[in-house]
């Protein structure tokens, strides 16, 4: 894996994001020893959502579906059964 010292990674930054893009990992180090502190990666595009479900071509309202049984209307009414 190709690394970069902090100081490299600010002057270079849209570098390594491109070269991320193409699939590298960038290990990111510090100090004098030259430490791994940080990976660059690139991240997978997240799939789209429709914003509005109830125009989704797919998507069926039926006629009946807020009809309940006599039964539970009464009972919303407060009637006894």
């Amino acid at each position: 894996m190709p690394e970069a010292t902090m100081f490299e990674a600010k002057t270079r930054l849209s570098e390594l994001v491109k070269r991320a893009q193409r699939g590298e990992k960038i290990v990111l180090t510090t100090g004098r020893k030259k430490t791994p502190v940080a990976l660059i990666v690139a991240l997978k595009p997240s799939k789209k959502r429709p914003f509005d479900l109830f125009h989704h071509p797919s998507f069926d309202i039926p006629a009946d579906f807020d009809e309940l049984p006599e039964a539970e209307l009464k009972a919303w009414r407060g009637e006894g059964e």
